[in-house]
């Protein structure tokens, strides 16, 4: 059955439809506050003009150097909404977050929700009731649940607490559980952060907001939770910690080139200052220009990874083998689907889109593979049209 699917990479929302090459959803909403800003920027230019002492950004207490642009406007997280070709999706610009809803595949667009004091993420949409549930971040460090009730204002908080709630998402054939990832924060005396602990699987009625825990280990994060119709449960599991573990080929591998770093930040301190004065840098350029965007590492359903090859290696995996696939049946037997998987989504009837960071593939019923996208730096997957209800 031809499917679309909707990704989230590099802060842009991209559609790749059966047949034809991906394309880049245009947002209107953030078109407009990038006009916004930038004229914002032009009426106060004057204010960084000058070079002398008592001039441009020394009056007003800004350094000298190139004039700042607009802030960038980037998409957080997108969900399919209740019906074919309808997409959600929060934008986050400076100290902004909004809501926005698209129709038609990106071809009608009408602003849900906006905000400077909170920051919403990881949003999903109830197909049978169009209710949003979403991931409040907190300027504390940690996040909760809320859910927007369609045709109503506001985000109401469905979780409290002392931790990081994220990932939540409805509960396949259902509309009043949501089935989220949880993990306890730790701070000092002073109240300040120091560890995350591993994250574990709730699920949360809104109503009555009784809590129930799924899966829960000390030693593994289990991501991403989705509860399928039939009670079927599909995560995302890793070992807890994992980029925090000592390995003494890294270590000895850090320990040989310590030298050689301590050198390139040494010429990367010089090189600044000569761009600063005189508009050169210090070092040629190699023969093989450098890519716009060398990102190497990303925040993922809660968690800062690395990524594990070289970013030049567009069909790697982004994370190690152990980032597994799983899906858990109502009798408790789990079974691993796929490996160094970083997000995935599930359709109706039965086939698993999944993304390894820089692809896209289709895990088909009958478990035949299929690899549909080829693209860097791939956060979030969504199947669009044929959805679980």
């Amino acid at each position: 059955m031809p499917i679309t699917i909707a990704y989230l990479t590099q802060g842009k929302v991209r559609l790749k439809m059966s047949g034809e090459a991906p394309r880049t959803l245009e947002s209107a909403y953030a078109t407009s506050i990038r006009d916004r800003s930038l004229r914002s920027k032009q009426r106060h230019a004057w204010k960084s003009e000058g070079d002398g002492f008592l001039s441009g950004g020394m009056l007003w207490g800004k350094g000298g150097g190139a004039p700042e642009g607009p802030a960038p406007v980037l998409f957080t997280s997108l969900s399919r909404g209740m019906g074919p070709g309808q997409l959600v999706y929060s934008l986050a610009s400076g100290t902004l977050s909004a809501l926005c809803e698209a129709e038609n595949l990106g071809a009608d667009e009408r602003r849900l929700w906006n905000d400077n004091k909170s920051q919403v993420q990881h949003i999903n949409v109830c197909p049978r009731t169009g209710n949003l549930a979403c991931s409040i971040v907190h300027k504390t460090g940690n996040a909760n649940i809320g859910v927007m009730i369609k045709g109503e204002p506001g985000i109401s908080p469905v979780t409290e607490g002392d931790s990081v709630d994220t990932a939540p998402h409805w509960v396949g054939g259902e509309s009043r559980r949501i089935v989220y990832q949880s993990a306890g924060v730790g701070r000092n005396r002073d109240g300040l952060f120091l560890a995350l602990g591993p994250f574990g699987i709730h699920i949360v009625n809104i109503d009555s907001a009784e809590m129930e825990t799924l899966a829960e280990d000390e030693q593994v994060d289990f991501l991403a939770p989705q509860m399928a119709a039939d009670g079927a449960l599909y995560y995302i599991r890793r070992p807890y910690n994992e980029h925090a573990r000592v390995r003494p080929l890294r270590a000895l591998k850090d320990t040989v080139l310590l030298p050689f770093r301590l050198l390139f930040a040494l010429m990367g301190f010089l090189n600044f200052f000569s761009m600063r004065y005189s508009g050169k840098k210090l070092s040629t350029p190699a023969g093989t220009p450098r890519r716009d965007v060398d990102m190497k590492q990303m925040m993922i359903w809660g968690n800062l990874i690395q990524a594990e090859q070289s970013a030049e290696d567009e069909g790697a995996d982004m994370v190690p083998s152990s980032w597994q696939l799983a899906r858990r049946s109502p009798d408790g037997n789990e079974e691993v689907l796929a490996y160094g998987v970083l997000a995935y989504d599930l359709a109706s009837d039965g086939t698993i889109v999944y993304s390894n960071g820089n692809a896209i593939f289709v895990r088909h019923p009958d478990g035949r593979k299929e690899q549909v996208v080829k693209e860097r730096l791939i956060e979030q997957v969504t199947v669009m049209g044929t959805a679980t209800a």
